[in-house]
């Protein structure tokens, strides 16, 4: 199963997981952009320079004013780490189970409820304003950055152009440089504060900066439309208009989890053989022009009626390629750890932190340090 970003080819990083054994996340996720890695603070660069120098031209053809591009890149530079983790992605694969144990967690369901409670009213208004249900606003905020915990402190401006610059994919990033500097230009925000993931992504819900263009809303009446502030008013305002603009029907559901064979309405879908099914209305595809991914809309759907005080799917899941149910990796993850082999957690989801531990298990035993999970593994365990 590959999880798409809204063109950017991103993968899980856009949900900002942070998943406590999987490790798949490579976006920037808390403190300043002072303490970001060295590989994320710019570097000096020749050739990147003159790339500048030339697509000032661009950008001022384009209507940006000189004094817009002297404030925008005063402090801009190439940023190699962008370009390393681009180059370094990777096409994750996750069953929907694991992506589920991970979009929603019991830690994302508490703070889900905890920022509903918090953030009630302007939800709610969200709702009868733009017709968007309010626990599907919420559940989208909590996937793009764990409820405003994880919005990025990579400069926007410094990732656009490295992007830009790199060439591989220059039209795209070159794109979202010029969008980003009119936002600068419209008086949005300051060149200091516009900072997102290393790919550009900004604020509570991850606009990329022509997603902001088209659809960001001053819901504050501030005259800026700010979805990088604390109070994440225009940030979820920008979801829920989003939502409306690409069909989304006000007082219809996403879907629903079908179980046993009672006759329902809507679209029936099994992302994951021998897994849940779901029937599915248009809200779904809705979802879906945010991240078109299958899994990207149950997670919002299923966090959405988590939050809204649903518990958990009825429906089991059939055990994975290594033959292990989730009970079984749960285990597996708590008897390494008890053991000191550290996992990072016991959620269930094989990462790369609990292979790392399986391997130094297997080392320790005198067998073939393959990281694989596996029954046997399991019983040797004890």
């Amino acid at each position: 199963m590959s999880i798409s970003r809204r063109g950017f080819g991103i993968g899980l990083m856009a949900l900002s997981l942070g998943a406590c054994s999987g490790g798949t996340t490579s976006s920037v996720t808390s403190g300043r952009a002072s303490g970001l890695p060295a590989d994320l603070r710019p570097v000096p660069n020749a050739a990147y320079d003159a790339w500048v120098a030339e697509f000032r031209q661009r950008a001022a053809a384009s209507g940006i004013s000189n004094s817009t591009l002297s404030t925008a890149f005063r402090s801009a530079g190439y940023l190699p780490g962008v370009i390393k983790r681009d180059r370094n992605q990777t096409e994750f694969k996750r069953s929907l189970e694991d992506y589920l144990s991970i979009a929603a967690s019991d830690e994302r369901v508490s703070k889900g409820r905890a920022a509903y409670a918090r953030h009630r009213n302007t939800l709610n208004a969200l709702e009868q304003t733009y017709g968007v249900d309010a626990e599907i606003i919420a559940a989208i905020w909590g996937l793009e950055s764990f409820f405003g915990e994880r919005r990025g402190d990579v400069p926007v401006i410094s990732a656009t152009s490295t992007l830009a610059f790199d060439g591989r994919r220059g039209a795209f990033f070159e794109k979202q440089l010029i969008a980003a500097l009119r936002i600068l230009q419209n008086g949005d925000i300051s060149a200091a504060r516009m900072t997102g993931s290393w790919a550009g992504a900004m604020g509570h819900t991850q606009f990329i900066p022509t997603s902001y263009q088209a659809f960001a809303v001053d819901f504050t009446g501030d005259g800026r439309r700010d979805i990088w502030s604390d109070d994440p008013s225009d940030a979820l305002a920008s979801t829920a208009a989003y939502l409306a603009r690409n069909g989304w029907t006000r007082g219809q559901r996403w879907g629903r989890e079908v179980v046993g064979y009672a006759p329902t309405s809507g679209t029936i879908i099994q992302p994951q053989a021998g897994g849940p099914r779901f029937a599915v209305t248009s809200n779904f595809r809705a979802i879906k022009r945010y991240n078109n991914s299958d899994a990207y809309a149950i997670g919002v759907g299923h966090l959405a009626d988590r939050i809204g005080g649903a518990g958990p799917l009825r429906s089991s899941f059939p055990p994975d390629a290594n033959g292990l149910t989730k009970d079984d990796r749960i285990q597996l993850q708590k008897r390494l750890t008890a053991k000191g082999f550290d996992t990072g957690g016991a959620d269930g989801v094989i990462g790369p932190n609990s292979e790392d531990a399986i391997r130094a298990y297997q080392r320790s035993r005198g067998l073939p340090a393959d990281g694989t999970p596996s029954q046997a593994l399991l019983r040797d365990l004890g």
